[in-house]
């Protein structure tokens, strides 16, 4: 991974980059909540020799005191010092104990000594170093001084130990700020383990590699169209983004029919809840919406969807005119001014022996002549192979990759089965995006579109108004009434 697929993971996986940022955040602040605050203050002494009558015994007493302080440091922590201060005080420590709160330096050529004392009350800290201070001195005394002689050194205070006001410990800052680095640096590391083991296709970088084939859309998620029957989007939401991602596609599809005549298209999709009936019937009204003549075959005839999506009747249609129990132009029913819809009918017990018939051939000749396009919504490729049987009789194949919903290997054998039957691969709309700048669903409005603004092309009027309202489902009785008629 170079430096802008690093990006684009830490982009794609955003939430799991802040979801690890608050962690490392709330556990940081946790951390601080839950410390005891622990207080330091110090005192200073100052070490020197008893006073001195010329400039040589000075120099003398003042190196004298140096190397003395070395040594001075180390009785400071000695139980012959602190156990006097543990009794005067009255603390409920030991010697040992109460030498891990304390920190004695020196610094570098000087006399003084610094005693450094923490402890979780504040006045106590103080106590404590002024009276370690005062036992230190007289330790000292007494072990410079011999019999005859009182001691050389001298030990005065240079600044008592003040009852600190605020804790050393948290340091609340320093706390946060690590956490929220440590958890930035975390989210980033688990985006980016996640990026790489995720195997869905969710935006179109995730198609290279897998799809040689023109990228005829993408469509963003229309959850609202998606839940209610008789509603696809481009009556639902006419100026909505996902309509005019349908749009969109309907123009590409405008260059595919210039390479080579395309009187019909199969609709399908790797694996099942893809949204293709959904994307056939968005596709279909957009193309009728421009003057074409459109007719919509459900041949997914195990699971038929187009019937109730549109609020049609599913119990004629494509399985009875395979079966010549009825005329395929009295099975058809209209549904809005151009689009007619050939429901799947009773679900057959051989859907791909009887898709794969002559008739069904026939049939699809018949439908091309009659219209301007047929498009036939199949089953998902890798189940069945209902798809690739009718991509072969068909002028070719677009193929569904919802974002989320199917891995890139799965996409790869289901275009691989194409290829092996020598059908056409018209093109792969990703469908199912997330809402974003990128899909168009922050950018149309209801008024960027208006009456005055309608741009053409050699598909007729390609960006035309919205559908007209649909048709009154017709009843079993018509299509029958229908069908003698023919007869």
């Amino acid at each position: 991974m170079d430096l802008s697929e690093y990006f684009h993971a830490l982009r794609a996986r955003w939430r799991w980059v802040v979801a690890g940022l608050l962690l490392g955040l709330g556990v940081a602040a946790t951390a601080v909540l839950a410390t005891i605050p622990v207080y330091q203050t110090s005192t200073q002494l100052f070490v020197s020799t008893q006073q001195s009558k010329d400039d040589i015994e000075l120099y003398s007493g003042s190196s004298f005191s140096q190397q003395r302080v070395k040594s001075y440091t180390q009785i400071v922590t000695t139980p012959r010092v602190l156990r006097p201060v543990i009794e005067e005080l009255g603390l409920d420590t030991t010697p040992d104990q109460l030498a891990e709160q304390i920190v004695v330096s020196s610094p570098s050529d000087t006399v003084l000594v610094d005693i450094a004392v923490r402890d979780t009350d504040a006045a106590r800290a103080a106590r404590i170093a002024n009276e370690i201070s005062e036992s230190f001195v007289a330790v000292v005394d007494q072990l410079e001084r011999s019999a005859s002689q009182p001691s050389p050194v001298r030990i005065s205070s240079v600044r008592q130990a003040l009852e600190p006001t605020v804790p050393v410990l948290p340091a609340t800052t320093l706390t946060l700020i690590m956490g929220v680095v440590l958890g930035f640096v975390l989210g980033a590391i688990a985006a980016l383990v996640r990026h790489t083991t995720d195997t869905y296709v969710r935006t179109e970088r995730d198609l290279g590699g897998v799809v040689n084939a023109p990228i005829l859309g993408e469509i963003p998620f229309d959850r609202q169209s998606a839940d209610q029957p008789c509603s696809p989007t481009l009556i639902d939401q006419p100026q909505g983004a996902a309509a005019e991602a349908y749009r969109a596609l309907r123009t590409n599809l405008q260059f595919v029919e210039a390479a080579g005549q395309l009187n019909s298209l199969v609709v399908t999709s790797s694996v099942a809840r893809e949204g293709k009936s959904t994307t056939a019937i968005n596709l279909a009204l957009a193309l009728a919406d421009n003057g074409l003549k459109v007719v919509v075959v459900d041949a997914d005839l195990r699971r038929p969807k187009i019937a109730h999506y549109l609020g049609l009747i599913d119990t004629v249609g494509l399985t009875t005119v395979l079966l010549g129990k009825i005329d395929w132009r009295a099975a058809l029913q209209k549904w809005g001014g151009q689009l007619h819809v050939l429901a799947a009918g009773d679900a057959p017990p051989n859907p791909s022996e009887l898709l794969s018939t002559q008739r069904m051939t026939d049939l699809l000749r018949q439908l091309e002549s009659e219209f301007d396009l047929v498009i036939l919504d199949a089953p998902p490729l890798l189940p069945v192979t209902d798809a690739a049987l009718l991509s072969t009789c068909a002028g070719g194949a677009v193929v569904l990759a919802s974002s989320g919903r199917v891995r890139r290997d799965q996409l790869s054998r289901a275009l691989r089965s194409l290829e092996i039957v020598g059908a056409r691969l018209l093109g792969v709309v990703l469908n199912m995006l997330p809402a974003s700048p990128r899909t168009g669903a922050t950018y149309y409005t209801n008024s960027y579109y208006t009456t005055t603004y309608r741009p053409r092309s050699r598909w007729r009027r390609l960006f035309g108004g919205a559908p007209s309202a649909p048709a009154q489902p017709e009843t079993v009785e018509d299509l029958r009434s229908k069908s003698a008629a023919i007869s």
